[in-house]
C-alpha cells in the first residue's frame, strides 16, 4: 500500500491530460481524458468492467431505487382514505412518514458501514425485502403505534437508497463521466417519488387502498427476483488514493517515471474473471475490520466539520424541503375549488415535475460532466469540484420562479395547466440542486465516499424531518405569503454556491490533514 502525501488538495484531480502525461491512463473514447480513479490491473476491478456489464449494474442500481421509491411514496395520495378507513389521525399518518425520513438518514450510521464492510449486494437484497414486508404489513395496521412503528422500519430497512446508491456509482464509473450518471440516479430516485402518487390514485379508484400496498409489495419482490439474478458487488480493495496518484504524476513531471507506479494497459489485467455463480454470492467476502467498521458509524457525524460536506448536505436537503412543500400542497390545491381534481387527476398532474426532473438532471449530469471537462481544458487539465456548481446559475431564477408561480398562481386560482407548469419547475430545480450537490461532495472526498455520503444525507434528511413539523404552520401564512417567503429563502440558500465556488478550494486545502489521516486509516477499501 502506498504513503499518502497529505499536502495533496482533496478533489483536485487532473482530468484532461493537456500536458501530455505519458504514464496516465486514457479514456477510449477521447484519449485527451485521464481516467480517475486510475483502475488497478485486477480483471474484477469494477472500474475495468466492460460497458456493458458497468451499464447492467447501474440498471439493477436503478431498479432497486425505483422499487424503494414506489414502496415508500406511494401512500402520499390516499393518506386521507387510510385516515377515514383506519380510524388513525391524518396527523399521525404524516408524523409517520417523517419518522421514516429522518430514520432514512440516520439508519444509514448502521447499514452503510455493513454494507463497506461485508457487501452492498447483500444490503441491498435484505433492504428490498424488508421493503416488501413493509408493504404487505401496512394494510394490516390498525393503532397508531403499529403506524410509526412500521415507518420507523421502513426508514431504516431502506436507507441504502438515500446513501449507499451514489457509492455503487462511484465504484464502477470515472470522474469524467460520473455527473452523468448520478444525475440519472436523481431522476430515478425523485421520479419514483413522482410516478408513485400517479399510479396509486388509479388503483385507489379501480380497487381500493390496500391493493395500492399491495401492488407495492409486488413491484418489490420482482425487482428482488431481478436483483438477485443481475446486480454485481462492487466493493473493492483499492491501493491507491488520489493523493497517491497525484504523486505519481509529479514524479511524471520530473521524470522519475517508476514501473511499479505506473499502471497497466487494459490488455494486461490479471486474475480470474468471476463466474455467474461466483457473483451470486451474498456476503461472501469481508472488505474491512471490526475496527474500521465501528469507526465508519461515527465518522460521518465528524466529517460534518468540513464545510463542503456540511454545505452540500444543507443545499440538498433544501432541495428536498421544497419536494416536501410541494407533495404537502399538491393534493390539498388541486383537490379544493376552483379545480376539484380527483384522486386519479391529482396524480397525473405528477407529470409535470417527472418532466421537470428529467430536464433538471439531464442539463446537471450530462451537461455537466462536458462542462467540467472544457473547465478542465482552460485550467491546465485540473478538475476542481467547484467548476461543476457553476451549473446552479440557472436555478437562481427557476427556484424563486417556480415556487412564486405554484402558491401565488394557486391562491389566485389560476389554470390548473399553469400550476402544472410550476410544478414541473420547482421539480427542475430539485433536480439540478440535488445532483450538483451530490456530485460536489463526492468529487471532492472520493476516497471516503460511503462515510461522506452519509454525512450529507443525515442534514439532507434532519432537515426533511423538520419540515414535516414547520409547514403547517408556515402554511396558515395563507398560499401567497407562504410561497412569496419561500421563494426568497429559496433564491438566498441557492445563492451560496457563489460563495462555495469562492471558498471552497480554501476549505478543501484546510481539511486536507485531517482527509488524508482518515483516508490513510481505512485503507483505501472500498
Amino acid at each position: 500500500m502506498q504513503e499518502i502525501d497529505d499536502t495533496v488538495i482533496p478533489g483536485s484531480v487532473y482530468l484532461v491530460d493537456v500536458q501530455e502525461k505519458s504514464t496516465v491512463v486514457h479514456a477510449d473514447k477521447d484519449s485527451s481524458i485521464v481516467l480517475s480513479p486510475t483502475p488497478s490491473n485486477d480483471v474484477n476491478d469494477p472500474l475495468n468492467w466492460t460497458r456493458r456489464r458497468k451499464l447492467l449494474q447501474m440498471t439493477c442500481v436503478m431498479i432497486y431505487t425505483t422499487a424503494i421509491g414506489i414502496g415508500t411514496t406511494v401512500l402520499y395520495s390516499i393518506l386521507q382514505p387510510i385516515a377515514n378507513d383506519t380510524g388513525i389521525p391524518l396527523s399521525t399518518l404524516n408524523a409517520g412518514t417523517g419518522y421514516m425520513f429522518l430514520f432514512l438518514g440516520w439508519g444509514a450510521l448502521i447499514n452503510q458501514p455493513l454494507a463497506l464492510t461485508f457487501g452492498k449486494r447483500g444490503i441491498y437484497l435484505l433492504s428490498v425485502l424488508g421493503n416488501t414486508a413493509m408493504c404487505l404489513w401496512t394494510p394490516y395496521i390498525k393503532t397508531e403505534g403499529q403506524w410509526i412503528a412500521s415507518k420507523i422500519i421502513q426508514g431504516y430497512l431502506c436507507t441504502p437508497v438515500e446513501s449507499l446508491c451514489e457509492v455503487s456509482i462511484a465504484d464502477v464509473f470515472f470522474a469524467h463521466e460520473r455527473g452523468t450518471y448520478i444525475g440519472i440516479y436523481t431522476l430515478f430516485l425523485f421520479g419514483s417519488n413522482y410516478f408513485a402518487p400517479l399510479i396509486a390514485g388509479f388503483i385507489y379508484d379501480g380497487q381500493g387502498w390496500h391493493w395500492v400496498m399491495y401492488w407495492a409489495a409486488i413491484i418489490n419482490f420482482g425487482s428482488l427476483i431481478v436483483l438477485f439474478l443481475f446486480m454485481e458487488e462492487t466493493n473493492f480493495v483499492r491501493t491507491s488514493s488520489e493523493a497517491s496518484e497525484a504523486v505519481e504524476f509529479r514524479n511524471d513531471d520530473k521524470d522519475e517515471k517508476s514501473s511499479s507506479n505506473t499502471p497497466s494497459a487494459p490488455g494486461d489485467l490479471v486474475g480470474t474473471p468471476k463466474t455467474f455463480i461466483q457473483r451470486l454470492e451474498v456476503f461472501g467476502s469481508r472488505y474491512a475490520s471490526n475496527k474500521m467498521l465501528f469507526t465508519m458509524a461515527y465518522r460521518p457525524v465528524i466529517l460534518l466539520r468540513f464545510p463542503v460536506i456540511f454545505w452540500a448536505g444543507f443545499q440538498y436537503g433544501t432541495c428536498l424541503v421544497w419536494y416536501n412543500v410541494l407533495n404537502a400542497t399538491c393534493s390539498l390545491i388541486l383537490s379544493d375549488p376552483p379545480y376539484n381534481f380527483r384522486a386519479s387527476f391529482v396524480g397525473l398532474s405528477y407529470v409535470g415535475p417527472l418532466v421537470g426532473m428529467l430536464l433538471g438532471t439531464c442539463y446537471s449530469g450530462w451537461v455537466g460532466d462536458r462542462f467540467a471537462v472544457r473547465y478542465a481544458r482552460r485550467t491546465h487539465g485540473i478538475r476542481e469540484p467547484e467548476h461543476r456548481l457553476w451549473l446552479m446559475v440557472v436555478s437562481l431564477l427557476l427556484c424563486p420562479a417556480s415556487l412564486i408561480l405554484w402558491g401565488v398562481g394557486a391562491s389566485k386560482g389560476i389554470n390548473w395547466s399553469g400550476l402544472v407548469i410550476g410544478m414541473g419547475i420547482i421539480s427542475c430545480s430539485t433536480g439540478i440542486g440535488s445532483s450538483l450537490s451530490i456530485g460536489y461532495a463526492l468529487d471532492s472526498y472520493k476516497d471516503l465516499s460511503g462515510e461522506v455520503m452519509m454525512a450529507v444525507i443525515l442534514v439532507r434528511n434532519t432537515l426533511s424531518f423538520a419540515i414535516g413539523y414547520g409547514i403547517t404552520p408556515w402554511l396558515n401564512m395563507g398560499y401567497q405569503n407562504t410561497f412569496i417567503s419561500a421563494a426568497f429563502v429559496g433564491l438566498a440558500i441557492t445563492m451560496t454556491f457563489l460563495i462555495v465556488i469562492k471558498w471552497g478550494k480554501s476549505w478543501r486545502i484546510a481539511s486536507r490533514k485531517r482527509y488524508w489521516a482518515y483516508v490513510a486509516s481505512s485503507g483505501f477499501k472500498h
